[in-house]
Order: C-alpha cells, then sequence, then structure tokens
C-alpha cells in the first residue's frame, strides 16, 4: 500500500474572516470568559473582548493602515498581544510576528524584509531593551513610521484615536475582506542565512486552530492554559484561534514559561487543557509540589514540537489527569498541524507516532530523489496539501517555488514514515536543521552569520543530542591564519546581542580542516558524530 492518505471531511471548512468567525462566537457567548491573564488579575468576557479588539482596530483605522499594511507586534504573551491578534484581523491588516528574543540583526531583516509599517512592542523583556533596540535599528527602516509602546501614553493614545472612526466604518472595513487574504507573516529560520516569512491567510489559520481543537472535543465549558509563546503558530493559531473559534477561555500563565506559574494557572482558573512541547511538561512534572497540587480540572492538552518520551506520556497521563492528551505535527508553512493523534488513540499511537492526516489535509511520503510515493513503512520526505499550506514566503517567489510544487503539495523537508494504519512518524530531516526545546534553528542562518566574526574563516553547524532540549547547537570553526582560537564563552560574547538565545552555539570546536566528501561537500555526519565521542553525549537526548 502506498504512503498517501487524507483527512476526514465530514466536518466543513469555515468559509468565512476570523473577525466574522469571532464575532460569531461573541454573539453565542457574549458572557462566558474569554481571556483570563494571570500576571496582572485582568479578566474579560467575549463581549468585553470584542469591545477592547473593536476600540484598538479602530485606533489603528485611525492612524490610516489599509488592508495589506504590516503592522509588527514584538512583545512577550500578554492581553494586548491576543488583542492586537484580532484587531489587526478585523481591518485586514498583516500581522507580523517578532520572536521576542530577536536581537538587532534579526529584528532590522524581519522590519524592512515584511515592510512593517507600524510596530507594537512592549518596551522591555527579561534582559533586552527593546527601545534601544528599535532606536539601533530605526534609521535602517524607512517604511516604519510608527512605534507603539505597550503600558505608556502610546497605548492609551491608540485608543483615543478610535474616537475618530466610526463603528460602521470598521464594519465596512470588515465586510470588505476575504478568507483567501493574507492575514499574518511569521518568519521561520532560512537556509540561505535570514529568516523567510510564511505569509498565511485568515482560512489557513482560523481552520487549524478550529480543527485542532475540534478533534480534543473542545467547547464553550473548556479553559486552556497557554503557556506556548504567541509568536509561534502554536500560541496563536492553535491557542487563540483555537479557543475563540469554539467559545473556550484563553488562560494566558505568564508572559514567558514558568512551569510553577502553568499549574498555578491550571489550579486557580481549574483549565481543562494545557499546551506545550515536551521539555515544558518534563520542567511541570519536575516541580517538587506536584503531588501536592489540583490538577483535577485537566483531561487534555497538545504536546508539539517533537515526538514525546513514552516515560513523560503516561506521567503526563497519571500525574497530570491528562488523559485525553494529543499529540500534533507540522510547521510554521502549513498553519501549523498536519498530523495529529486523537484522544481516544491508544498509549502507544500517542507516544510512537505523530498521529494521522488532519481534517481536509492530504498528505504522503515521497522519494527525496524521484519525487515517487514510496509504500508504507518506507522512509521519504514528508509532504502535505490542502487549505492549510501557506500562500507563500513573503516577497520571495524563488523559495517558495522550492517549497511548493505545481500541485499544491508542501515539501517539508523532514524524513518520515506511514505505518499500515496512516499514522506516521518522523525519523530525521532531508536538510540539517537542529530542533532545540521546540525550536527550530537552521545552522545556515548561524555560519552566516559567524562568517561575520573577524577571525572567523570558515563555519559549520550541527545539532547535538542534549537531554533537556532534545538538540543542542554547536559549531565547528576554523580560525583566519594567525588569529587567536575562539573558545565558546568568546563566541557567545560576540553572538549575544545579536542573534536569539537559543541559536547561540553551546559547544565551539576550533578545527585546522572539516571532514569533506570526494566531490567537495561537508560531511555534517561525520562532524556530528566526532562531536558526540569528543564531548561524551552518546548517552544524553
Amino acid at each position: 500500500m502506498k504512503s498517501q492518505d487524507a483527512g476526514p471531511t465530514d466536518t466543513p471548512i469555515l468559509e468565512e474572516t476570523i473577525g466574522e468567525n469571532f464575532e460569531r462566537t461573541v454573539a453565542a457567548n457574549p458572557d462566558g470568559d474569554a481571556l483570563v491573564d494571570m500576571a496582572s488579575g485582568r479578566r474579560w468576557t467575549y463581549a468585553q473582548l470584542n469591545n477592547d479588539i473593536d476600540v484598538v482596530a479602530r485606533g489603528l483605522m485611525a492612524l490610516g493602515i489599509h488592508t495589506g499594511e504590516r503592522v509588527g507586534i514584538w512583545a512577550p504573551n500578554c492581553p494586548e498581544w491576543t488583542i492586537v491578534q484580532y484587531a489587526t484581523a478585523k481591518i485586514g491588516a498583516i500581522l507580523v510576528n517578532i520572536n521576542p528574543a530577536y536581537r538587532t540583526h534579526e529584528l532590522a531583516y524581519v522590519l524592512k524584509q515584511s515592510g512593517i509599517r507600524t510596530l507594537i512592542s512592549a518596551t522591555s523583556f527579561r534582559t533586552s531593551d527593546y527601545v534601544s533596540m528599535i532606536d539601533e535599528v530605526r534609521s535602517e527602516t524607512p517604511e516604519l513610521r510608527e512605534v507603539l509602546y505597550l503600558g505608556t501614553d502610546d497605548w492609551r493614545d491608540l485608543q483615543h484615536r478610535a474616537e475618530s472612526v466610526s463603528d460602521g466604518e470598521l464594519r465596512t472595513r470588515l465586510t470588505s475582506l476575504t478568507n483567501d487574504q493574507p492575514i499574518n507573516i511569521q518568519y521561520t529560520s532560512g537556509t540561505t542565512g535570514f529568516p523567510k516569512g510564511a505569509t498565511l491567510s485568515h482560512r489557513n489559520i482560523l481552520n487549524n486552530g478550529y480543527f485542532t481543537t475540534e478533534l480534543i472535543n473542545f467547547g464553550p465549558d473548556d479553559r486552556l492554559c497557554i503557556p506556548v509563546p504567541f509568536y509561534h503558530c502554536f500560541g496563536m493559531v492553535m491557542g487563540n484561534l483555537g479557543c475563540t473559534s469554539h467559545g473556550v477561555t484563553m488562560v494566558i500563565p505568564a508572559p514567558a514559561f514558568d512551569p510553577a506559574l502553568t499549574l498555578d494557572a491550571i489550579e486557580k482558573e481549574r483549565c481543562t487543557g494545557v499546551y506545550g512541547v515536551p521539555t515544558m511538561f518534563i520542567a511541570m512534572l519536575g516541580q517538587p509540589d506536584l503531588a501536592q497540587r489540583d490538577l483535577s480540572s485537566l483531561r487534555t492538552g497538545i504536546m508539539a514540537g517533537s515526538v514525546c518520551p513514552v516515560e513523560v506520556m503516561k506521567r503526563c497521563v497519571n500525574d497530570m489527569n491528562m488523559t485525553e492528551v494529543a499529540i500534533a505535527y507540522g510547521m510554521t508553512e502549513t498553519s501549523p498541524v498536519s498530523c495529529q493523534t486523537l484522544i481516544d488513540d491508544d498509549l502507544e499511537r500517542r507516544t510512537g507516532s505523530i498521529g494521522r492526516a488532519h481534517p481536509h489535509v492530504e498528505i504522503k511520503i515521497v522519494d527525496p530523489d524521484t519525487g515517487d510515493i514510496v509504500e508504507r513503512g518506507q522512509t521519504g520526505e514528508f509532504c502535505t496539501r490542502g487549505y492549510s499550506v501557506m500562500l507563500g514566503y513573503w516577497e520571495d517567489r524563488a523559495k517558495t517555488d522550492e517549497a511548493i510544487d505545481p500541485e499544491g503539495w508542501m515539501h517539508t523537508g523532514d524524513l518520515a514514515v506511514m505505518r499500515d494504519d496512516g499514522y506516521c512518524n518522523v525519523v530525521g530531516r532531508i536538510k540539517d536543521m537542529v530542533i532545540r526545546g521546540g525550536e527550530n534553528i537552521y545552522p545556515r542562518e548561524i555560519e552566516e552569520f559567524l562568517y561575520t566574526h573577524p577571525d572567523v574563516d570558515d563555519a559549520q553547524v550541527i545539532g547535538v543530542p542534549d537531554e533537556k532540549y532534545g538538540e543542542e547547537v554547536c559549531a565547528w570553526v576554523r580560525m583566519k591564519p594567525g588569529r587567536t582560537p575562539l573558545d565558546a564563552q568568546a563566541l557567545r560574547d560576540f553572538a549575544s546581542d545579536k542573534l536569539a538565545h537559543y541559536k547561540i552555539p553551546r559547544y565551539v570546536h576550533v578545527v585546522d580542516e572539516f571532514p569533506m566528501t570526494v566531490t567537495g561537500k561537508v560531511r555534517k555526519v561525520d562532524m556530528r558524530a566526532d562531536t558526540v565521542r569528543l564531548l561524551g553525549l552518546e548517552h544524553e537526548g
């Protein structure tokens, strides 16, 4: 039997915009809890949240923001992030998600490449001073007209501006939109040195959020704890849109993941579901007071980012009461989920697979060289097609055509196997992407950056196993003649203000040459094996 399958189609696709869908939920459930922010103690019903969203939407219109213009958001998880997400959707502005960990090198690129006209930003987060970083790159980004800082007079002024735009004008804008228009740009690390902007439509992300939570039986009585970041699809699509399309309560436990605060939120708000990458669940399970916690309200949740170890999944079921936990697999370019386990799947399927094809999604496993569909049980490249495939990479037709073939199949670069029962498992990657704690890292981007170091002649980056994060970044570096060899700390110091922390190599290995094939290509598989042996990492990961 061939490795090809399609998900169920009995539940129809939502053919509406995000704004229309949200307002339909508000009309059905105006007094239901919509959003709870644990850090500030603020909470909204659906009617209250809709009102605040409309104020910001009208404020953005008063700034002169038109359909299709880009509005960037650079902030950790907070209610304003969610409000901006829906406000931009209602007016047809394209929301550009900016990773809170970005440094100036990455920020400047994203601002320029997407042509952000208005940036909504936190003033700071952790050790990052966003104000000074934005000031540093402002001269490089001529299209950036306004920067509005959350928690300052900027945010209040935006709300005051709304008075100059009527509800009727907002209605006219909202009803003029179509669900195939772009509404979101999310940057994924690029293999050619810079991130690529996956451009997603209302139809892409609204339906993916809807079907993801449909498969875990979400309804208005559910409450979802969302410790995963909003700048990822996991937070804003599977989380926020998954909730609002079903009238579910969104609970923000903290600005960034904290295992104790996540458990606090589950307890205090009686959450029925929680999301996370495996490392997050491992951290929650490792809390010393876990046995004293009342997690009886939990029943479900989703793990994504990588397949969860069997013992961790068993502990989630037994120690966190997550009897209906599911695994999801996907990528930003597919909105993101392509495969998901079902809540009544046995433990073997939930721990030994990434699930099967999502509703209204086709999948196939092909020979990477010939494109032919392989037999079930054989390894090949995972490809997917359907409503969830992105519109393309923002202003990059060449990269789009490399990723999406003429028949509409997204080529993921992941090596996978489809079992006889249609369930799949990812076994590797055609490209040498590193997945560190759920973050996708493409070595080429880091290599291009390392070339900017004045003492570095050449650099190759690989992933090596790590018990905590799954993989860690390791750089093999060849120095210019006569230069002092770099150590890991020196390289970290060089990168600390320019690269996101998770991309900075943990290990540095200085060499005179790299292992090469007879045709002159670097053998990263040999580099990885040598590094594992040299660092004694055989039992990691």
